[in-house]
């Protein structure tokens, strides 16, 4: 059983090959080394004179693009945050209200409490209106250009109505 998988693996279904021949077309030949393979593919872009890949930065940026970028970031942090607090809650010695009295007696100023308050609910109030934004779409709906464009000022103009509204409470 373990040959046939093997030789399966290899060579593939002898009737689907024929088949799919177009997929198979460019797959890389056994026994040949990743480096001949990006050997060859350099050499045969020079001898094509096909220019490198351009930069980002000469790419204009654009209301998606930023949104998506954002998107990510900010779910990445979420992730991040509550994983760190998580762990914190976890290892360290004390209870919540200790860890509370500790920082009240620390005596950040209004401005620097408020600064925090919105550090911390934008990007909930961004991922999880983003995130109805993207739902939206998974039924086909606002996925014109005009739409996308228009539903990303109006979820920034909302997750930051939504911050600031959290931020004073």
């Amino acid at each position: 059983m373990a040959l046939i998988l093997r030789t399966v693996a290899r060579q593939g279904l002898s009737s689907s090959r024929t088949q799919f021949s177009a997929l198979y077309r460019h797959a890389v030949p056994m026994g040949t080394s990743a480096k001949e393979e990006m050997n060859k593919f350099w050499d045969k872009n020079t001898r094509l004179s096909r220019p490198l890949s351009p930069h980002i930065s000469i790419y204009r940026w654009s209301v998606p693009m930023v949104m998506s970028i954002t998107h990510r970031g900010t779910g990445i942090a979420l992730s991040g945050g509550i994983s760190a607090f998580a762990l914190a809650a976890l290892v360290l010695p004390g209870s919540f209200p200790h860890y509370l009295d500790l920082v009240h007696s620390l005596s950040f100023g209004p401005a620097l409490i408020t600064a925090a308050k919105f550090a911390v609910s934008f990007p909930v109030a961004y991922h999880s209106l983003n995130g109805v934004r993207h739902l939206i779409w998974d039924f086909g709906k606002g996925l014109k250009i005009t739409e996308v464009n228009r539903s990303g000022y109006v979820v920034i103009t909302l997750s930051i109505l939504a911050s600031l509204a959290l931020t004073a409470l």
